[in-house]
């Protein structure tokens, strides 16, 4: 029996199969970030057979602020929640469950969206995506911050999603506070690996609190690979402190590196984060990095690296490509 095509229940999340279609950006929203047709239609195309067990929706900005750049989804206040609904119903009509994902983008904002760059120290982003060094938080601004992923949270349950997940990966707001590369802080939110996730557990315990038993995952970009960057036991100690404080599953990809690594053609090139991971966790553990074969994610499921395989630009380019691999595995 094919481990892709096993069924994944943990009594907080129930999965027909072990394949998952993680966030990609794709620049279809509304100028003002509600959904569009482009999107529902994109949803739509990807989920048809439900193939796909589940799918977490693009990086969404819970404040303006937060925005990364243009035509991105927004969940930043209560209008947007009609057509989120219609997102949820879309995918859910074909078979697939469907989480979203918030995000404050920090210091990786793009100057056409926001002048006010901020993050946890003014330190240029390592990713380069633009020059403009951020202006350091303040601790009033980081409860703002806080409350944001709170309501945004709320925003998504109420429009039907069956999760919502926290960004702290590719560079964004929380993996700068991760990252003793872009976190220079001296206060409690810096130095140690425990000032640096003091953010990250008090957007867990708001979501949490406002949630309920709502499944909440975490993406955490384990590993910056490069020198002075994020370690294998600041991954361990933060994805125990994640769980301990309430997360239902963690989602494991890059941190500055973004979510490729350039000189690894190996599919599946983060796994060695995913099974340090799960050998320290009891929660679900997703892995995605270049995975284009049914094959692959079968031997990685099988070499137990994750629970669950994230497929991002195979299913970008080819719609059929989760009907085939479920379908055709044997």
């Amino acid at each position: 029996m094919s481990h892709l095509k096993n069924t994944f229940d943990n009594g907080t999340i129930k999965l027909k199969n072990r394949l998952v279609m993680p966030p990609m950006a794709t620049a279809k929203a509304a100028d003002d970030g509600k959904i569009s047709r482009e999107v529902l239609d994109y949803y739509d195309e990807k989920s048809k057979g439900g193939y796909i067990s589940l799918i977490i929706i693009e990086h969404s900005y819970i404040s303006e602020d937060g925005k990364a750049s243009l035509k991105q989804l927004s969940v930043a206040d209560d209008s947007c929640i009609e057509g989120l609904k219609e997102l949820a119903d879309t995918i859910h009509n074909n078979g697939s469950k469907a989480v979203m994902q918030l995000n404050h983008a920090g210091s990786l904002s793009r100057k056409e969206v926001t002048l006010n760059t901020v993050g946890p120290s003014a330190v240029i982003n390592p990713r380069k995506l633009n020059d403009t060094v951020p202006r350091e938080l303040t601790k009033e601004e980081i409860k703002e911050i806080v409350e944001q992923f709170r309501a945004a949270a709320i925003r998504v349950k109420e429009a039907g999603f069956d999760g919502v997940e926290i960004h702290s990966a590719h560079g964004y707001l929380l993996n700068q506070f991760l990252s003793p590369l872009t976190n220079k802080r001296t206060d409690e939110y810096g130095s140690d690996i425990y000032g640096r996730i003091k953010l990250h557990l008090e957007v867990i315990k708001a979501v949490r609190e406002a949630v309920g038993d709502f499944p909440v995952l975490i993406r955490i970009g384990a590993s910056d690979y490069a020198e002075g960057g994020t370690s294998m036991e600041d991954l361990r100690i933060a994805a125990k402190s994640f769980e301990k404080a309430g997360v239902d599953m963690i989602d494991i990809s890059g941190g500055m590196c973004g979510f490729i690594l350039p000189d690894n053609k190996e599919q599946g090139y983060f796994s060695e984060l995913s099974e340090a991971v799960k050998n320290v966790v009891n929660v679900p553990v997703i892995l995605t990095g270049g995975i284009t074969e049914a094959a692959a994610a079968e031997k990685l499921l099988t070499e137990n690296k994750a629970d669950l395989i994230g497929v991002g630009r195979a299913i970008l380019a080819d719609s059929d490509w989760a009907r085939n691999a479920i379908v055709n595995i044997l």
